[in-house]
């Protein structure tokens, strides 16, 4: 094949819009849709009753008593890069999602008692989508090593309301 400064212009032409390799493997990466969730303006009513670390004591949020939540429509995904496409539903509050991986049996978050939420530093916090107004959604792509992760909205009080959820990440 002979190469034209014709065929060397329309191959160069491509690159911007896109068709290099950069572009071509973000097509390839895995979503994860998250959706934040509360039971509305009264959400947060009884915070002074909950003891501890309120619905996050017993290794897994309280379906029956929790007020806030974290839902991913897919349980776990394969090593590798994965994108979060979180969406806050919630008509009353702010949200964010932070990925914590969890250590070897570890059931409970550092948590920092006075400021009712996990520290993150601590807890090795690896990515977030920062604060969503109601109704809004952002996402944030990662590169996971197999093991658990805690996906937890981490505002005050958030995370002992039962905003949080376990996520897997295999080989």
């Amino acid at each position: 094949m002979t190469l034209t400064r014709r065929s060397l212009f329309g191959a160069a032409a491509l690159v911007p819009l896109g068709l290099s390799g950069p572009a071509w493997a973000d097509l390839h990466v895995p979503v994860i849709k998250v959706f934040l969730w509360d039971m509305g303006p009264n959400s947060m009513d009884n915070i002074e009753k909950v003891k501890g670390m309120g619905m996050a004591m017993s290794g897994k949020p309280d379906p029956v008593n929790a007020t806030m939540g974290v839902v991913t429509d897919l349980p776990s995904i394969k090593a590798g890069d994965v994108t979060f496409e979180v969406a806050n539903t919630s008509r009353d509050f702010i949200h964010e999602m932070i990925v914590m991986p969890m250590a070897s049996g570890e059931q409970d978050a550092p948590y920092i008692k006075n400021e009712m939420r996990i520290d993150e530093d601590a807890a090795g916090a690896i990515g977030e989508v920062s604060e969503l107004d109601p109704g809004a959604s952002g996402k944030v792509t990662l590169r996971l090593k197999p093991g658990t992760y805690m996906l937890v909205c981490n505002l005050a009080g958030h995370y002992v309301m039962g905003m949080w959820t376990h996520f897997e990440v295999t080989p």
